[in-house]
């Protein structure tokens, strides 16, 4: 009968525990899905290794620069710099992918550093442009071997061919997909 309440008491000597369910399998049954695509698991999902790789090269970058008060978020916008004689915040963030609240802060902080700072546009004088200071080349140039044991330590499985055949396709990946 549903919906039964038991309004009787237990025998004497008899346990008041409800009796178990059923026994449980000792197999865990697969998925009701597990031949579909997306239950294919993490380590077989390129992207997801793409995004554990960047979130691991982010912690050992930002580590080595964590005596600087940077991040590799100011990193890129100095190297982005590096490579142009000056570019509008709208620029830099379109360029690197940074929501555009995101490159003021970066830009004030550069700026108290004294690695980058703002001048008037000679193309339209109510702009501003960025640009990178002799202070902002000589950090890239102190941070470069940094750059350069991070990459190391990640790539550190392939062999020097490998490790060319991997920056060629993720250069030409992020080069048609991210413009």
């Amino acid at each position: 009968m549903l919906g039964a309440v038991r309004t009787h008491a237990p025998s004497p000597g008899a346990s008041t525990r409800e009796p178990a369910i059923a026994s449980r399998p000792t197999t865990n049954p697969a998925p009701i899905d597990a031949d579909e695509p997306w239950m294919r698991g993490l380590h077989a999902d390129t992207g997801y290794l793409l995004y554990r790789l960047g979130l691991r090269s982010g912690q050992l970058f930002n580590a080595s620069l964590q005596e600087s008060g940077l991040r590799l978020r100011h990193y890129a916008v100095l190297r982005f710099l590096a490579t142009t004689p000056g570019a509008l915040q709208r620029e830099l963030s379109s360029s690197l992918g940074y929501d555009p609240s995101a490159i003021v802060g970066l830009v004030d902080d550069l700026e108290k550093q004294g690695f980058a700072e703002r001048r008037p546009s000679p193309d339209d004088r109510r702009s501003r442009i960025i640009v990178l200071t002799e202070g902002g080349r000589a950090f890239l140039r102190d941070t470069d071997e940094a750059g350069q044991r991070v990459t190391d330590e990640l790539l550190q499985p392939l062999d020097p061919a490998e490790r060319e055949q991997l920056h060629a396709l993720l250069q030409r990946v992020t080069e048609s997909g991210l413009g």
